[in-house]
């Protein structure tokens, strides 16, 4: 099924399953085709198990299951933890955007949704195409992804590692003070500086050194 998100927030037909789950609503059909990338602004990152719920995907008339290869590709897709499924990490991700992002001058008693609108913003413009920013790549944290040669990269120091969708297959030696495209929204680079760690499935690519 078309079910699957790329870090830059494209929604992929693809057999590899992923750890994470997530919704922006009803975006399919009677038929399971996607119509639409999002309805709600709200665009969540939730567990793939819950109190022992069971959902057929893509039922008609309910929200489309969208899956991750990790928290990282959610996070730079433009997604954030469920409140529901995903309570503490929720408040955890709020309270580092807030430590990250003052100059908006939100706070704990800040409602979600004025996040989900500035996240929106940095994630997806008015024709539907994916935000990117341009940054020293010396100043991004673990877990932001970034485009080189137009392919999704990871950073995680000492390395970058090239997605796929079946996971990380390659790596290259992090670049010193280079400018790089970012694909990650840039509220959320913020919060990981200020201390959100995302979670990111590299434990699988070989360990030797870049």
């Amino acid at each position: 099924m078309q079910n699957r998100v790329d870090p830059t927030g494209n929604i992929i037909d693809t057999n590899a399953r992923g750890l994470w789950m997530g919704n922006r609503g009803q975006l399919h059909d009677h038929t399971t085709q996607i119509l639409r990338p999002f309805k709600l602004k709200a665009w969540l990152i939730c567990v793939l198990q819950f109190k022992d719920r069971r959902r057929k995907v893509m039922s008609p008339g309910l929200y489309t299951e969208l899956f991750f290869l990790d928290e990282a590709t959610a996070f730079a897709a433009g997604h954030r933890p469920c409140c529901e499924c995903r309570r503490a990490d929720h408040y955890r991700f709020k309270r580092y955007w807030l430590t990250g992002n003052p100059a908006y001058g939100f706070t704990e008693n800040t409602g979600i949704k004025n996040i989900d609108d500035v996240v929106h913003k940095e994630r997806i413009n008015n024709r539907g195409d994916k935000v990117t920013f341009l940054a020293n790549i010396d100043d991004l944290p673990a877990g932001t992804f970034i485009f080189v040669d137009e392919e999704p990269y990871l950073v995680a120091a000492p390395c970058l590692y090239h997605w796929t969708a079946l996971g990380y297959d390659a790596r290259l030696p992090l670049p010193k003070n280079k400018m790089v495209t970012v694909l990650t929204p840039r509220s959320v680079v913020n919060t990981f500086c200020a201390g959100y760690l995302p979670q990111m499935s590299i434990e699988a690519v070989e360990p030797n050194a870049c």
